[in-house]
């Protein structure tokens, strides 16, 4: 997840909308109909996204639970229409299964939102986009702080807590058998 540089005019945009921009290289949101538009994530951002994307995408593949992605889009209940994409994903094969593998913007939220914050994000932005997440649907926001080596597990509103390097991050409600030491992800 990174700074917001810009934003598009007061014009409501739809999901549809979005699809149809052209690559510019930003990355783009859609938040209540809103266009946000952000730089590209630096190295430290994308090499961590990767690392926990491998190592959450081994365990998923192994034990056939699901899908994991990097940032896609889905599209959350909302109105306006919002479309989020998180760093990293996991979703259930249950869901997977019911729905298949769209070629657009998947309908719901993910069952495990990842963001990596990159410095020039804000906390209000971070805390926003979890709780995003979670009105959605998502059962576990992980947000990573790859500077203080932490992570910020969002099972709700209230249920938040901070991870450091030595903690194990416990995921297995949501991905089966899924725990990791906060270092380990981090590398």
């Amino acid at each position: 997840m990174d700074a917001m540089v810009g934003v598009s005019d007061t014009t409501v945009m739809t999901a549809e909308d979005l699809w149809q921009l052209p690559d510019d290289g930003m990355k783009h949101e859609l938040v209540r109909g809103e266009l946000r538009t952000t730089t590209p994530p630096g190295y430290e951002h994308g090499w961590v996204g990767l690392r926990i994307a491998r190592l959450l995408g081994a365990h998923a593949d192994e034990r056939e639970l699901g899908d994991v992605t990097g940032e896609v889009g889905f599209k959350l209940p909302t109105e306006p229409e919002t479309v989020r994409a998180p760093d990293v994903a996991f979703v259930a094969r249950e869901r997977i299964e019911a729905v298949g593998r769209p070629r657009k913007y998947f309908e719901g939220a993910p069952d495990l939102a990842l963001e990596v914050v990159s410095p020039h994000d804000t906390s209000t932005d971070v805390h926003e986009k979890a709780l995003d997440w979670l009105a959605a649907g998502t059962r576990l926001v992980l947000v990573v702080h790859p500077g203080p080596r932490t992570v910020t597990a969002y099972r709700s509103a209230n249920d938040i807590r901070i991870l450091g390097d030595d903690d194990t991050l416990e995921a297995s409600d949501v991905v089966d058998g899924w725990a990791v030491r906060v270092g380990d992800l981090l590398g």
